[in-house]
């Protein structure tokens, strides 16, 4: 167990610094970080630095899902407080284009 006990707002920070670091994970596919994709849909973060990722893929059959989990793995190598970081693969609710930033429906140019 670790020394360190997180404020709820360190918390939040260090949450903010992971998604950061997520939007750097690229679906090499779209062209566009799974964060603005809108995969990401919770993250965890407890005080030892365990830290789980609730993602979905746009589709079941993505052959995508061992790539963006190795990316993530790497991505949260820039996030000191992280010690350890387990991605699950959730499918409720079903991903859709809603769930996309602006951003996303922009540069892939969805309305």
């Amino acid at each position: 167990m670790s020394e360190n006990t997180y404020t709820e707002q360190e918390i939040e920070t260090i949450k903010t610094r992971i998604l950061e670091a997520l939007e750097t994970v690229i679906d090499p596919e779209l062209g566009i970080d799974i964060v603005n994709l809108g995969l990401i849909y919770d993250i965890r973060f407890e005080q030892d630095g365990y830290t789980e990722i609730d993602m979905t893929l746009t589709t079941m059959g993505c052959p995508l899902a061992d790539l963006l989990t190795d990316q993530i793995h790497d991505a949260m190598k820039d996030v000191a407080e992280v010690t350890k970081t387990e991605v699950k693969l959730v499918w409720t609710p079903a991903w859709n284009v809603e769930k996309m930033s602006r951003y996303a429906r922009i540069a892939l140019g969805i309305r």
